[in-house]
């Protein structure tokens, strides 16, 4: 079964800077899409940034020019670092990948690392 791991978050000062990592893990036969997003106290869960398999980035408006998602497929790993951070980026950050089983399935399904909490202190 795939599992996706996050790493890298912490509590940082306002105008710090982290990377997450995410490393799927499991029998993969090919990995398309992934994403990061994240949760931040009793608000609703947000895209904050996606890239697809060959490389083409989006990124909300509000970690556009801070943020930067990038990936390596050899190490099956999705990357997110984070500079200027801002309290507003307080949240627990996911990683989501569409990622295809190995033979005799070849299943397409969506999976969710289980999240690793920023926090960011003004």
């Amino acid at each position: 079964q795939v599992q996706l791991v996050e790493s890298g978050g912490g509590l940082v000062r306002a105008g710090e800077s982290l990377r997450l990592s995410c490393v799927a893990s499991g029998i993969i036969f090919s990995i398309a899409d992934m994403a990061w997003y994240r949760q931040a106290a009793s608000k609703q869960r947000e895209l904050v940034a996606t890239i697809n398999s060959i490389g083409s980035t989006k990124y909300e408006q509000s970690v556009k020019d801070r943020f930067t998602i990038s990936r390596d497929n050899t190490k099956k790993a999705v990357y997110l670092k984070m500079n200027s951070l801002k309290p507003e980026d307080t949240a627990v950050y996911y990683c989501n990948g569409v990622i295809q089983d190995e033979m005799p399935s070849f299943g397409v399904n969506q999976y969710w690392g289980r999240g690793t909490q920023v926090t960011v202190s003004s």
